[in-house]
């Protein structure tokens, strides 16, 4: 997903949720702000670097994919943007590294999701914020996983968009991050295809490019790991499961709603506007940023400030150590670690060391990243 959604769609989310408009734009900011804070802005502002949420290009152009390398790109990417659905899925005559890529497909309505929401209960807005972000991409980025795999995440020439006229188009690749996609002539740029398994370019739905962050596009494509069976992906249909559930998922966080269960979507919740909303997913273009702010000005009756990265990053830098993690950014980072050290840890205990180790520090000790420490004191502290 783009700015478009996880910006001002989540902002219109949460206020028909019950939250303020200063919630509101709080929630909204961290869900964007996921695609944002990478090691290099940490770096920069000096906070703890494992509370990465994404990787810039540049980044990955340097990324390792050596063990300890690939092990940190399945971190933030499973954890932050491709949500497994089943860690324990079986697929019959395929090695064992295969069944546990294979596991970490993203699906929505897995068990994860459910951890995501009722992890961030109790906390901070950045932290519902995040949730909302993980929740949201389990619906866009559904068949796609959070680490390097040709096998996973590759594509081939059956690759057909579904025109809303009824007719399809075969979808046209090229290699040119310069270039916006042309909608026209059914043109779009993914990432180059390399024959490694572990090539960074094999990420996700790199291969698939900005397909997937489109509200409006219905495709179809024939992925390995099912077999080779024609898979369609409903764009608009999904992107709307995502903004209900959303409402819904933001009620149980206010305490409106007892427990969150997956498969539930507030429909309710935008009565009268639900027609206004499926033309905003169905219209065809880039970037449906001003019909969303549109929409959500008109909800609250107040302005939606533009996204700025560098919004809260000053004031992070200049707040005392012992102050940090009371800053908007400090509570952003702790809910990034919490998300990420949780993720981690299901999918350690699944038998897989794609992400890497994961200790239990209450019978163990802390042995993990120094950055991890603050989450385990502030978990001693809740006790006290």
């Amino acid at each position: 997903m783009q700015e478009d959604f996880h910006y001002y769609a989540t902002y219109c989310a949460a206020f028909l949720a019950g939250y303020s408009h200063a919630e509101s734009l709080d929630i909204c900011y961290s869900a964007q702000f996921v695609d944002l804070c990478s090691a290099s802005l940490l770096a920069k502002i000096r906070a703890p670097r494992a509370a990465a949420t994404t990787q810039l290009a540049m980044e990955m152009a340097d990324a390792r994919t050596d063990l300890l390398g690939l092990q940190n790109i399945t971190r933030i990417w499973a954890s932050f943007h491709f949500l497994p659905y089943d860690l324990y899925a079986e697929k019959k005559g395929v090695s064992r590294l295969y069944r546990q890529k294979y596991r970490l497909i993203c699906q929505p309505n897995g068990s994860l999701v459910e951890d995501t929401v009722r992890l961030a209960k109790g906390s901070s807005l950045q932290a519902v914020g995040l949730a909302m972000h993980v929740l949201a991409d389990t619906w866009a980025h559904r068949n796609f996983a959070g680490t390097p795999s040709l096998v996973i995440n590759n594509t081939n020439e059956h690759f057909y968009e579904l025109l809303p006229d009824g007719t399809e188009r075969q979808i046209k690749f090229r290699h040119n991050p310069t270039a916006p996609d042309d909608l026209e002539r059914g043109l779009f740029t993914n990432s180059l295809y390399q024959m490694g398994e572990n090539a960074v370019m094999n990420l996700g739905h790199g291969r698939a490019g900005h397909l997937p962050d489109y509200s409006f596009i219905r495709y179809k494509y024939l992925p390995a790991w099912g077999g080779y069976r024609e898979l369609l992906k409903d764009n608009p249909s999904d992107y709307l499961h995502a903004f209900c559930q959303m409402i819904e998922a933001m009620k149980y966080l206010r305490g409106e709603r007892e427990r969150f269960e997956k498969e539930r979507y507030d429909r309710a919740a935008i009565e009268g506007l639900e027609d206004e909303i499926q033309t905003i997913l169905c219209t065809r273009r880039l970037d449906a940023c001003a019909d969303w702010k549109a929409l959500g000005e008109r909800l609250s009756g107040q302005p939606i400030e533009a996204f700025s990265v560098e919004k809260y990053q000053q004031a992070y830098r200049d707040t005392p150590e012992s102050g940090k993690d009371e800053t908007f950014l400090g509570k952003f980072i702790l809910a990034a670690l919490a998300q990420k050290s949780m993720v981690t840890n299901k999918i350690y205990r699944s038998g897989s060391l794609l992400a890497g180790f994961s200790v239990d520090y209450e019978q163990k000790g802390f042995r993990g990243i120094k950055d991890f420490r603050k989450l385990v004191e502030q978990a001693r502290e809740g006790e006290g």
